[in-house]
């Protein structure tokens, strides 16, 4: 099962509902781009990957629902669908890139069903690359890796944040395939516990070895000499910096500061080629996932809260970054990984 796939039966979207593991597994349909989004802003779908193909699919599925006779009409349903996707989540690059692929495909077609054809057979596109893309990722990462070695990561961008295979954890898959012995330390990403639900879950599904820790010993893990590489994936990377899941940025400091190798694994899409650290918009998120924790008060109701989702952690705390078209050691010219 891919994390997000076409449903040709009924043209519907199909995804794991993943704000249910791991104590349910469950596939869930999206019907129409308000399911869709919803489960794009709820993060039943998320991850940089993952959502270049949710948005990809939702131009798809919004073609298929648009009642619109001529192409003219048809591509304005189809822009007003990509403006709402894009609303869902500002910060990661990834999920306008596939709307935008998808919508400049279209752009081509001759027809009404040649546009609902194409933005099918792209966003189908997109899905496949991205596990190919997130092999070659892997193996080039797993280089970097040496038998042995415990690696720490946080949040999940394994293949629950993509369409399959990972990203950071694509890099630990391949050295494991390669027969490399290699631990995880996963830090449990509060708020939300990604790291402890998600990635805890799909490395013991896959009998890699897995200890979980809360984000604030990774300082302890690190002094102990218990953390040998740090890897991490990406939603955004600027010219000057790489934004990822809120506390990576505490991690990369402790990194240098003990000597660790601390990367990041991220295909090209995830790129921003005209942005810089200021010029992007970091979400703010809902104020009760530090109040509640699974339905449950931790916190004064009307306690001030500040929740984003993503922080931003400077090139010079970054060793690597590692792509599908090799490995990228700062500083380096952003436009390097576009051609």
């Amino acid at each position: 099962m891919r994390t997000i796939q076409w449903n040709a039966e009924n043209s519907t979207v199909r995804m794991i509902d993943q704000t249910l593991l791991p104590v349910e597994y469950r596939e869930i349909e999206c019907e129409n781009l308000a399911q869709l989004c919803e489960a794009i802003k709820s993060l039943r779908v998320r991850g940089a990957p993952a959502l270049a193909a949710a948005g990809a699919y939702g131009i798809a599925l919004a073609s298929k629902l648009s009642s619109a006779n001529d192409m003219e009409s048809l591509l304005e349903d189809l822009k007003n669908a990509a403006r709402i996707i894009l609303a869902t989540r500002p910060t990661a690059i990834n999920l306008g890139w596939g709307v935008h692929r998808v919508i400049k495909a279209v752009s081509e077609a001759y027809d009404t069903a040649g546009i609902r054809d194409i933005a099918l057979s792209e966003a189908q596109a997109i899905a496949d690359e991205d596990v190919q893309i997130n092999k070659t990722l892997g193996k080039h990462g797993a280089s970097l890796l040496e038998d042995g070695d415990t690696v720490m990561t946080h949040c999940n961008a394994g293949r629950l944040a993509c369409v399959d295979w990972g990203t950071a954890l694509g890099v630990v898959r391949s050295a494991v395939e390669q027969g490399k012995d290699i631990n995880v330390i996963a830090c449990e990403t509060r708020p939300l516990n990604q790291g402890g639900r998600l990635t805890t879950w799909e490395l013991m599904q896959d009998n890699i070895p897995v200890k979980l820790i809360s984000d604030s010993m990774s300082g302890y893990v690190m002094r102990h000499e218990l953390v040998d590489k740090v890897i991490v994936g990406a939603d955004r990377v600027t010219e000057d910096a790489v934004f990822n899941k809120i506390g990576t940025y505490n991690h990369a400091i402790v990194a240098m500061e003990h000597e660790i190798p601390f990367y990041v694994a991220a295909p090209a899409s995830t790129f921003d080629f005209k942005g810089w650290e200021g010029s992007v918009k970091i979400e703010e998120r809902d104020p009760d996932e530090l109040r509640y924790m699974q339905g449950v008060q931790i916190a004064p109701e009307d306690v001030p809260v500040i929740n984003p989702a993503f922080d931003s952690t400077p090139m010079e705390y970054i060793e690597a970054i590692i792509t599908e078209k090799g490995i990228f050691r700062p500083p380096f010219l952003i436009d390097e990984v576009r051609t």
